[in-house]
């Protein structure tokens, strides 16, 4: 409880009626925490005028000659539950200034190859799953799709050679793409060739160049030149074939 010569009573106007640097020069008298807003100052004022209401009569009432109830439980329990409540707001406003005070993490830290994401979400009965994509690559989805069809499932190793030696010429992109998802697993999750496997290649797609070529008596034919997304997904579950 404050000491009585630390307490003054409230202006005519009510502590509504000062400032908040004399809210908390009243607060820093009576030993009070000073930090939060005005109507947290001003309730905690409220609250010890209260309290030291609660507290003066009961110490006056006691006379010699008229014995009344004996207010020890009350007195003894008072301050403890004043001081545990005071302490209590004390850290919860340095709770709130830490919040306050600390940066916010920015979102483009990310990866965007979506391993880091990955890492995260990933369940252990899936195994590391790691993601490389090309995109708008020069060849139709038609003929990326015959070799995609021919590395999914196998085993990195296997794939690569299987790369080398096919006659098509999107093979080489393909290759690249497969090279450039063997690093990401190696960067994120320091993981070797040999313990990858394909578990899913496909192609989407992409948008379709147009070009003209001229034809007899003064017409012209369109050309479709159609570019592909290609998307190739390591794991590490599975032996592969």
């Amino acid at each position: 409880m404050t000491p009585p010569d630390k307490v003054s009573p409230p202006p005519e106007g009510g502590w509504e009626s000062l400032k908040v640097d004399e809210l908390k020069t009243e607060l820093e008298a009576r030993g009070l925490p000073k930090s939060g807003t005005k109507a947290e100052l001003i309730e905690r004022l409220l609250d010890d005028d209260v309290s030291e209401a609660a507290g003066v009569p009961a110490a006056e009432d006691s006379s010699p000659g008229q014995p009344g109830p004996a207010p020890e439980t009350e007195a003894a329990t008072t301050p403890e539950v004043q001081e545990a409540s005071e302490e209590a707001a004390a850290a919860a406003d340095a709770d709130e200034e830490a919040a306050q005070k600390q940066p916010r993490r920015r979102g483009s830290a990310e990866t965007s190859t979506g391993a880091s994401r990955r890492r995260r979400t990933a369940r252990p009965e899936e195994g590391v799953v790691v993601r490389a994509r090309a995109k708008y690559v020069r060849s139709a989805p038609r003929k990326a799709r015959l070799v995609m069809d021919h590395i999914r499932g196998k085993r990195v190793e296997h794939a690569q050679a299987i790369l080398l030696h096919a006659p098509r010429a999107v093979s080489g992109d393909i290759l690249k793409l497969l090279n450039s998802a063997i690093a990401n697993a190696e960067s994120a999750y320091e993981l070797g060739a040999d313990e990858l496997t394909v578990r899913r290649a496909y192609v989407d797609e992409g948008p379709t160049i147009k070009r003209y070529r001229p034809r007899a008596l003064g017409r012209a034919t369109r050309i479709n030149k159609r570019t592909s997304h290609m998307t190739i997904e390591l794991t590490t579950q599975g032996n592969g074939r």
